[in-house]
């Protein structure tokens, strides 16, 4: 009798339990879930996640190109789905350290990322928007944004996070009978652009999508080329969307009034004047109070109207095609990409589809290892390579760039074959190799000034596909750029009319950036940009140890600057390009060139719009003169007396369709620089 008395207790306090104690928001997500990151159609790593209770344990883990992040992550929910704590720990693409904190007790909330410390009071539980962790938090924030109104959240730090549905569509399961529901989202508020990913008809994670990088459940890889196309497809949309709205095709002709030129032969403004654009082309230059019948004015307002300018480092992408354009980019050369992406995107922009700077091609030749690059064409053996090059120029590509994993010693052949079919030559220097024997092979063009600085400071066997091409930067401050060893390399760029394509900024950014401190090149534009852009421009991408390495990192950055001195005195061409997707980068690129290696205002935006021009051949750029193509931008400023005066551009134009960028900023949550211009129809 008193063993049924404890029973019927335990049931009774089972059912009191059951009543009071709210259910776990992970209940139908328990156990182990694991998916393949695939980058250019190969695996390259991988995201494994095991939820029990409310608590998700995440194991993230990819390298591409010999670097990757690598990241753990513990997050607890509460009953509703909103994180309570969440740890990140690991270490970034570049090797930055990370030990990002978050956690929400009571009404308080407070945070530890890589741009310091933060808190705030709330009055329910807000949404976390993770610095560094993996694409699986895009589930967590889904599950949550689908009940909230407008399926819109305030998340912290700052700003909003809304969750739109793209479509419903099927895979086959794994076990080839029937096929598995799926959904495809977009996040959108955290950055400039929206993210993609998919749940499938349980709301668990299927994959995170995007045209270059793939995170797809375990058993679905062979998914992975449509998964990538549908990341193509909606980014597309959007874009064509925007190129809808904001690019104005005149039917008439277009009066830019009262505007100074910057003529890049003389390095100079000329006087007010007017210029006249008819489709595509300019087709006069007038007094400054010149006008006609039937026209559009563009009312100038005395400012500075620019030739456009070159990124002359670029990895295309529809992402940063239009701000590229909004930020006076008007010319591309691609250093390396996919290559089916490429053709289509250089398609929709040239269609007039998209909005993108003009592609110069460059095609990517790698060899086959375990750092290989997931890009271009992959090559085994020298015969490989060289019907590479086969290749690239039947597909009418201006040239190739050869990548670190690629066998030196075929190099020389590589050049000459391409040399006889009219090819030009860039690329890094391959491991074990160094920036001598590829100047010996005929290298127009060298990439990156820290590959040719390493064969100054590497032995023989260290492998540059790793981190150690960054990391051996710190032994630069020992350099003697007098010795025999420098001179005899510089003396060959001078022999062989070799160009130098340094991507200063990038070094700038990899070297002087620290975590809280927001990155010299984004001091005049980050108060611009949306919350979670300004705290991603306050970290630093390399891991900096200590004091001491601090210092020899920024030693470095100077000894690097001294060489580009030395190489800009000898006569060596300095090649503007950023590899950091150009737009304000390229601004910062040649703000550092006026500021660190002696060139006037004047003579940047020559280099980096008619050199440019003249260097690869296209003698309907490059300057603002009648009967070339109508690309250049207007700014209110005298940027041949303060560089910086490119950084604020009021009015752009690509071949004669014009954008306005305090128009357009707003839909990538960026605070227009200036007001628009006005425009008389």
């Amino acid at each position: 009798m008193k063993l049924r008395s404890i029973l019927a207790g335990l049931i009774i306090l089972a059912g009191y339990s059951c009543k009071t104690e709210p259910t776990s928001s992970l209940a139908d997500y328990q156990g182990e879930e694991n998916y393949s990151v695939i980058m250019g159609e190969a695996k390259v790593g991988y995201l494994k996640a095991e939820t029990s209770g409310d608590t998700i344990n995440i194991d993230y883990d990819y390298k591409n190109n010999g670097r990757g992040p690598t990241m753990k992550e513990t997050i607890v929910l509460n009953a509703e789905g909103y994180p309570i704590s969440w740890e990140v720990t690991g270490n970034t693409t570049f090797g930055n350290a990370v030990d990002e904190k978050f956690s929400l007790e009571g009404n308080e909330a407070s945070w530890t990322d890589a741009t310091g410390s933060g808190n705030a009071s709330v009055d329910a539980a807000q949404l976390y928007v993770n610095q560094f962790g993996s694409p699986y938090s895009a589930v967590l924030a889904a599950r949550l944004l689908m009940n909230a109104p407008e399926n819109t959240l305030p998340v912290l730090p700052a700003g909003n996070l809304t969750l739109t549905k793209m479509e419903d569509l099927s895979v086959p399961n794994t076990s080839g009978e029937g096929e598995l529901a799926l959904t495809t989202y977009a996040l959108s508020g955290a950055e400039m652009n929206p993210s993609y990913f998919i749940m499938d008809d349980s709301d668990r994670f299927f994959a995170y999508i995007s045209p270059r990088y793939i995170v797809v459940r375990d058993g679905y890889e062979a998914e992975e080329k449509d998964l990538r196309q549908l990341a193509e497809n909606y980014s597309a949309e959007r874009y064509e969307k925007l190129q809808k709205e904001y690019a104005n095709n005149y039917d008439k002709k277009v009066r830019i009034k009262n505007v100074k030129v910057f003529d890049p032969k003389n390095l100079s403004l000329t006087e007010a004047v007017s210029v006249v654009v008819e489709g595509e082309k300019i087709t006069a230059i007038e007094a400054a109070d010149a006008s006609g019948e039937n026209e559009v004015v563009i009312e100038g307002n005395g400012g500075t109207l620019i030739p456009g300018l070159y990124e002359m480092h670029a990895h295309t992408g529809d992402n940063g095609a239009l701000l590229n354009i909004l930020a006076g980019v008007t010319s591309f050369r691609d250093m390396g990409n996919n290559n089916e992406v490429l053709s289509k995107l250089i398609e929709k922009i040239e269609s007039g589809v998209l909005a993108g700077p003009r592609v110069t091609k460059l095609g990517f030749i790698e060899g086959k290892s375990e750092y290989n690059a997931n890009n271009g064409i992959l090559v085994a053996s020298e015969e490989e390579a060289l019907a590479a090059v086969d290749k690239y120029d039947s597909l009418g590509f201006y040239g190739v760039k050869l990548y670190n994993s690629m066998n030196g010693d075929w190099a020389p052949a590589i050049v000459k074959k391409a040399h006889d079919q009219g090819l030009f030559v860039a690329g890094h220097v391959p491991a074990f190799s160094n920036a001598n024997a590829m100047l010996r092979a005929g290298f127009d063009e060298m990439t990156h000034i820290n590959q040719t600085m390493l064969g100054w400071v590497l032995e023989p066997e260290e492998d540059t596909r790793t981190l150690l091409r960054l990391t051996a930067m710190k032994r630069f401050p020992e350099l003697d750029l007098n010795s025999d060893k420098v001179q005899e390399t510089m003396d060959l760029f001078v022999e062989n009319k070799t160009a130098m394509d340094p991507t200063l900024a990038i070094h700038e950014r990899l070297m002087l950036s620290r975590n809280g401190e927001v990155t010299l090149g984004a001091l005049d534009y980050v108060d611009n940009m949306p919350p979670n852009e300004q705290r991603s421009l306050k970290v630093a991408l390399a891991q900096i140890a200590d004091d001491e390495e601090d210092k020899a990192y920024r030693e470095a950055y100077d000894k690097i600057v001294e060489t580009l001195k030395m190489m800009k005195d000898k006569g060596i061409l300095i090649v503007p390009g950023t590899d950091l997707g150009g737009a304000f980068n390229l601004h910062r690129e040649l703000e550092l060139y006026t500021e660190q290696l002696g060139y006037t205002p004047a003579e940047v935006l020559k280099l980096a719009s008619y050199d440019m021009a003249e260097y690869l051949g296209h003698d309907s750029l490059g300057s603002i003169e009648e009967g070339k193509l109508a690309d250049f931008f207007l700014v209110p400023g005298n940027p041949v007396e303060d560089i910086k005066a490119i950084k604020t551009i009021a009015m752009v134009s690509r071949g004669g369709t014009f954008y306005y960028p305090s128009d357009v900023y707003p839909a990538f949550g960026i605070t227009p620089f200036t007001e628009k211009p006005e425009v008389k129809e």
